[in-house]
């Protein structure tokens, strides 16, 4: 497999620390409310990232965290007179919601910063006794002057970013990239001891302390938004390097933006959604679709009608399934054809190339593609005739592919028995011949909100 890697701004060839497993950091959100489109953007070609390394044989230890502690979520809670704590498990909770509707599986490890207090001042005293952080009143900074690296992953130096910065008389930090590892507590603000005083964790510090605790100083993949790169990734990288004295992740993964109807997103533009926003629109299912149809690192434009089009694309997908499944039910024959044999060789190329797609930076457009091609062949092949073998391939086959990109996760419609029995009773109506009959069964059924389909097979009833 090939990784484009933001530090080296290459692809690479991929080769893990540990044989057969892959450790991955991802950035979670900040829960002080519902996440945004951007954020699904990261959740879900990750996810996938991780899906297609299992599909590849890999262990994976995937941990995403929870920012359980910002000035956000301290604001939004005074507002409504509760706790951090209180709205961070709310907010903790309403993202699995979302999360699982985009078919976002859970991570291996959801650390949250304010369950790590132990393991954050651990590490600053660490950046302290290196000469590498420094306290003031209280706070506690980095020092990004003593750290030689700085800058390497987003190629800004100091330099570049001192000519453009103002330094107030009175900034007590030594240089302006200086940032935040420790604050000092405020009036309403919760806090815990430190050897500084009360106080609370700064952003950056707790994904470098909570990385180190579950995939060690070293690691195979981090990952997150391009937004991240600077200052998030390039401060956990001073921070960790600093702190452990050797390098941190080997491979830097970041998707591009998203743009809504072709502008940036913002609420000032009236054009901010969350995913629970457009949930009541839409099947987020359609919103992963959406979101794999580009590739991970290319801007994408989210809009009503690609929406429509990748839902479109979704029901493709279904129909075949579905339609192979209840062909399934009928069908004889464990010896394919020899029509069948080669469909069965070109299903199997079709995976070969699924992968090729995916192990090249993970080309989730191209490895649609791909399935889309399988889908066209396996409608003309798996037809009412096909035998018990070959369907059971072609649906073996879709589902292995699918299942890589999260999608097409939904059960087949299983038609209620009533349903059945009104089938059934329609049947004997039409062999009795009495038509006017089996025309008001027909009602019944569409009544249910079930549409019959007479197939060589029988009939069939799916939903209207």
């Amino acid at each position: 497999m090939k990784i484009y890697n933001t530090m080296t701004r290459k692809k690479e060839e991929f080769v893990p620390l540990k044989e057969g497993k892959v450790g991955i950091y991802a950035c979670g959100p900040t829960v002080y409310n519902y996440f945004h489109i951007g954020n699904a953007r990261p959740f879900i070609m990750f996810d996938t990232l991780r899906r297609h390394l299992e599909h590849r044989g890999y262990e994976v230890t995937f941990v995403q965290n929870f920012t359980d502690i910002d000035d956000k979520m301290i604001r939004r809670a005074n507002e409504e007179g509760i706790t951090v704590e209180e709205l961070g498990e709310r907010f903790i909770a309403e993202y699995f919601k979302d999360a699982d509707a985009l078919g976002v599986k859970h991570a291996s490890v959801h650390p949250r910063a304010t369950k790590h207090i132990g393991e954050i001042i651990g590490m600053i005293k660490k950046l302290e006794a290196k000469g590498l952080a420094y306290a003031v009143d209280g706070d506690v900074y980095f020092d990004t002057q003593a750290f030689s690296g700085y800058g390497k992953l987003s190629g800004q130096n100091l330099e570049d970013r001192e000519a453009g910065a103002r330094i107030e008389v009175d900034d007590i930090k030594k240089h302006p990239m200086d940032f935040a590892l420790w604050k000092n507590q405020k009036p309403g603000e919760p806090a815990w001891k430190s050897p500084w005083g009360m106080g609370r964790p700064g952003w950056h510090i707790e994904c470098s302390a909570m990385s180190c605790k579950y995939l060690g100083p070293t690691f195979d993949i981090h990952c997150g938004g391009v937004d991240l790169i600077f200052p998030h990734h390039e401060n956990e990288i001073a921070q960790s390097e600093g702190a452990n004295g050797c390098g941190f992740a080997r491979y830097w993964m970041h998707n591009g933006h998203i743009n809504v109807d072709n502008k940036k997103m913002s609420k000032s533009a009236g054009n901010f959604f969350t995913v629970r926003d457009i949930a009541k629109e839409f099947d987020l299912e359609a919103v992963r679709m959406f979101m794999l149809g580009a590739h991970y690192r290319s801007p994408i434009n989210f809009s009503r009608e690609m929406i429509e089009q990748a839902n479109a694309g979704l029901t493709r997908l279904y129909t075949a399934r579905n339609n192979a499944l209840f062909r399934l039910e009928n069908a004889v024959g464990d010896e394919m054809t020899d029509a069948e044999k080669e469909f069965a060789a070109r299903a199997d190329k079709a995976v070969v190339d699924f992968n090729e797609a995916m192990d090249d930076d993970l080309n989730t457009a191209d490895a649609i593609g791909v399935i889309f091609e399988y889908v066209r062949d396996m409608n003309a092949v798996l037809t009412d005739t096909a035998t018990r073998a070959a369907l059971q391939k072609g649906i073996d086959i879709l589902a292995e592919m699918t299942g890589v990109l999260g999608i097409l996760t939904k059960e087949a419609d299983l038609v209620p028995e009533e349903v059945k029995n009104l089938l059934q009773a329609r049947q004997d109506a039409k062999k009795a011949k009495d038509f006017a009959r089996a025309d008001e069964i027909r009602a019944e059924i569409a009544a249910l909100g079930y549409v019959v389909e007479d197939t060589p097979k029988g009939p069939k009833a799916r939903k209207a």
